[in-house]
């Protein structure tokens, strides 16, 4: 995410490349971004393209309304429950034994943004 600070109206870039792996999101795959401010509010939330590997770049204008602090930044996939955080792959199911799955995290991904004035 570019910058790592910046005041309303500035414009913000989040990006992610493709996965390592084949996550599957298909051609119409989209990621979800959410702002959160300091004092809590939710001042952003958005779709965007997202390949079916997982990379998308987003760019938005930080809202007028966003209190000066640290604000959170989320993106992850929209629409999409895949983990259960017991390590069974809600989006495979009666793949049988021949199919190796990799363990993850559920953890929402966050990144802090420093909003000025």
């Amino acid at each position: 995410m570019t910058p790592s600070s910046a005041k309303p109206g500035d414009t913000v870039t989040v990006t992610a490349p493709d996965a390592n792996c084949d996550p599957r999101y298909g051609g119409k795959a989209r990621i979800q971004v959410t702002m959160t401010d300091v004092a809590g509010v939710e001042v952003l939330a958005a779709t965007a393209p997202m390949d079916g590997a997982g990379g998308f770049t987003y760019s938005f204008a930080v809202p007028a309304r966003t209190a000066a602090g640290e604000s959170l930044i989320t993106a992850m996939p929209f629409n999409i429950d895949w983990c259960d955080d017991t390590g069974r792959n809600n989006r495979v199911t009666g793949a049988g034994a021949a199919l190796a799955l990799e363990r993850v995290s559920c953890v929402i991904p966050m990144k802090p943004l420093n909003i000025t004035r």
